[in-house]
C-alpha cells in the first residue's frame, strides 16, 4: 500500500490541480501518471511545494477531452500502478443521475488492472 495520498487544490483554465503528500514526512519524489482513454497524459507536472514531503501535481487538460460527454482521468502511482485518485469531466447535457461518469471510471480502472495482471503474468512465468 502506497504512503502517498492525494487531494484536489482546484481545477481551472483546463489545469486540475492537486497536492501529493509523502506519508508521514518526506521521501523520494514519487512518480506520479495520469491516464486518459488509457493513455497517458502528456506534460504532468509535479513540483515540491514549501512543506516537506509535499508536491503539487498540475494536470493540463488534452484538447481531445474537452466536448460532449464524459472524460474520465485515473491518477496513480507510475511505480507500482497504485491508484491515487481519479477525476471527470461532463459537458454537454447533463443528467441528474449521470452513471456514465462511473461506468467510464470503472473502465479504466479495469485497463489499469489489466495491466498490472499481464505484468504479473510476466514475471511469474
Amino acid at each position: 500500500m502506497s504512503a502517498l495520498t492525494l487531494r484536489k487544490i482546484r481545477f481551472r483554465s483546463g489545469v486540475w490541480e492537486g497536492q501529493v503528500e509523502n506519508a508521514p514526512h518526506g521521501g523520494p519524489r514519487p512518480q506520479i501518471a495520469v491516464r486518459y482513454l488509457d493513455r497517458e497524459v502528456a506534460d504532468v507536472a509535479l513540483t515540491e511545494a514549501e512543506t516537506p514531503g509535499c508536491w503539487t501535481l498540475s494536470i493540463p487538460i488534452p484538447t481531445e477531452a474537452v466536448g460532449d460527454g464524459v472524460q474520465s482521468f485515473v491518477i496513480y502511482e507510475a511505480g507500482s500502478d497504485e491508484k491515487l485518485g481519479d477525476f471527470t469531466l461532463i459537458a454537454g447535457e447533463p443528467l441528474v443521475d449521470d452513471l456514465r461518469a462511473e461506468v467510464e471510471l470503472l473502465r479504466a480502472e479495469l485497463d489499469m488492472l489489466k495491466r498490472a495482471f499481464r505484468r504479473h503474468c510476466l514475471e511469474t512465468t
